[in-house]
């Protein structure tokens, strides 16, 4: 794809799929897709006739706008698996009546003030899905802590194994992709859900490590930061310093 899409269906009318992976994209669900991703349609081998409706738009319609400023702030452009728009009724009626007043400016007399008005109501229309998708975080809150949960298993596991020390640092994308979540989805979800970034979580995850083996006193600060997955000792101790207060060696001294 080399334009933004946002798909609204009607009907169940095959399962869409976004990289390799099946969206949860049943009817009354809204998806998002941005230039440079690709996707398609199973079908599963039925004759389907697909019902409901679509934006479609070039990113050249946005050139010189706020909206180009702003595009990448909509982070749902980016969601990948499991996480298309989930609509109530009413949720669904304000969706339509903004594609509604889209259409009847593009069916309008172009004139000066087409393309402002236009992009004023695409911009409209993904305020509001980012106040449905903050309500649907609240909704599926039990599905989210679950990840929650996962997450701090899946970091609590990589320190232990020793992982860490093979692949260096937990990164936001890595813990994403070992729960088959996108990143952008990823974080927003953490952020919701704890209060911190995905990133913030980590490293505090990181120090609390950090601490346990710190009051080990055959262990040198540097086989402490090799073993977390620092590449250079310097890097664990300034992580460290600004996180705690006081370096390694101090937090030692100091308990």
């Amino acid at each position: 794809m080399g334009v933004y899409a946002i798909f609204l269906k009607y009907i169940k009318c095959g399962d869409i799929r976004y990289g390799c992976q099946p969206y949860d994209y049943e009817d009354g669900t809204l998806v998002f897709i941005s230039p440079g991703q690709v996707y398609g349609v199973d079908s599963t081998g039925q004759i389907v006739k697909p019902w409901g409706r679509a934006l479609v738009f070039h990113p050249d319609l946005i050139a010189g706008t706020n909206l180009e400023k702003h595009i990448k702030d909509y982070s749902f452009f980016s969601y990948e698996v499991n996480e298309a728009l989930h609509l109530s009724k009413k949720e669904r009626a304000t969706i339509n009546d903004c594609l509604q007043k889209i259409e009847t400016e593009i069916d309008h007399n172009i004139d000066k003030h087409s393309k402002t008005l236009i992009v004023s109501n695409i911009e409209l229309l993904l305020n509001y899905c980012m106040r449905f998708y903050d309500r649907q975080f609240i909704t599926r809150s039990h599905v989210n802590k679950d990840i929650l949960v996962r997450f701090e298993n899946l970091l609590n596991d990589y320190f232990k194994s020793g992982t860490a020390r093979t692949l260096g640092l937990p990164t936001v994308a890595y813990c994403a992709d070992q729960l088959h979540i996108s990143p952008n989805y990823f974080g927003d979800l953490i952020k919701k859900e704890s209060g911190s970034t995905a990133l913030d979580y980590i490293q505090s995850k990181l120090i609390d490590e950090a601490k346990g083996k710190i009051f080990d006193p055959d262990k040198t600060i540097n086989e402490i930061a090799d073993e977390l997955g620092f590449k250079y000792q310097q890097h664990f101790t300034r992580l460290f310093k600004q996180k705690v207060g006081v370096t390694p060696n101090e937090y030692r001294n100091l308990n």
